[in-house]
């Protein structure tokens, strides 16, 4: 495709109040803040964004309120793909009645074991629906939570049937090898990685960036990797700057993943208010916090305040 989407996407985090509705003032002003960071868009509402916590007329307003406040919307990538194929259909047309024509679908993941073939029909179905010749949709394949994976030939089925909708496939399967041969079987495609450490080789392996959790605090170092992996006088700052975004991706892990990800950005931001959680996330507590705090303050983590 000649518009192949690449870049640092950040699947950005949402914040909430004390009554947990989300805070879109707060989301809009971070998602500005990954932008001056160097992420070239927002995949808004995905798994670190707590899409699933969020009903459809929640993920509506939110995204709303997003492109309202003045992100572009060429910017944004939501998620709309949820278990009921009528909700996928109208938040993928909501997406783009506000501009937004790349979205991040799930497969419907309730139910387990779908044939290939059926996998090909569920998208199929909302892509017929949607009858948009803009939307652009990036696969999810996210085995170790939606426990449904993307084959191979489900792409290929889609592609034969949606050459012009199919535009990608985030891949959070963890397997790098999987990653590296989608990059090399669907070249047309953008591949995209779903952990950090991952972009740099992926790139080097014909794939478009990534879609991260971390990036939420280290799309700096990962929009440096992204500019100079293939450029020899960049060399030390890449390995640097990636040294940096396996250390934050470690710390992101050291206990429940999306509150400890609110958490860091929390600590870049000095607002303890980001630490909160929809159910069924428990915040962190309070030593977890100080101990991740101590954890980031280390200079390998390259960590830096707003």
């Amino acid at each position: 495709m000649s518009d192949k989407l690449r870049g640092v996407f950040s699947a950005a985090a949402t914040p909430v109040r004390e009554d947990l509705t989300a805070d879109h003032a707060k989301l809009a002003a971070h998602c500005k803040h990954l932008l001056a960071d160097g992420c070239h868009g927002i995949a808004l509402l995905g798994s670190t964004g707590e899409a699933n916590s969020f009903s459809v007329a929640e993920r509506q307003v939110i995204l709303e309120a997003v492109v309202a406040a003045g992100v572009a919307p060429f910017r944004v990538l939501p998620g709309t793909g949820v278990c009921a194929l009528p909700d996928t259909i109208a938040l993928t047309r909501h997406a783009l009645s506000l501009g937004v024509t790349h979205v991040v679908m799930l497969p419907p993941f309730y139910y387990k074991k779908p044939s290939d073939q059926a996998l090909i029909d569920s998208y199929g179905y909302v892509f017929d629906k949607v009858a948009d010749n803009r939307l652009r949709v990036i696969l999810y394949h996210i085995p170790p939570i939606a426990q449904i994976p993307i084959t191979d030939a489900v792409i290929e089925g889609l592609l034969k049937r949606y050459p012009n909708t199919v535009a990608g496939v985030k891949d959070s399967s963890g397997d790098f090898e999987h990653m590296k041969g989608l990059a090399l079987h669907f070249p047309q495609l953008s591949i995209l990685a779903g952990a950090d450490p991952m972009m740099k080789p992926l790139l080097e392996n014909g794939g478009a960036g990534c879609i991260t959790a971390t990036s939420n605090v280290a799309a700096r170092h990962l929009r440096v990797v992204f500019d100079g992996f293939d450029k020899p006088e960049a060399k030390t700052a890449v390995e640097a700057a990636q040294a940096c975004i396996v250390v934050q991706r470690n710390i992101s892990n050291r206990f429940t993943q999306i509150p400890t990800i609110k958490a860091m950005v929390g600590l870049r931001y000095g607002d303890a208010s980001w630490g909160r959680v929809r159910h069924p996330f428990l915040a962190l507590t309070e030593a977890e916090r100080e101990e991740l705090g101590g954890l980031l303050n280390d200079p390998a983590a390259g960590f830096a305040k707003a």
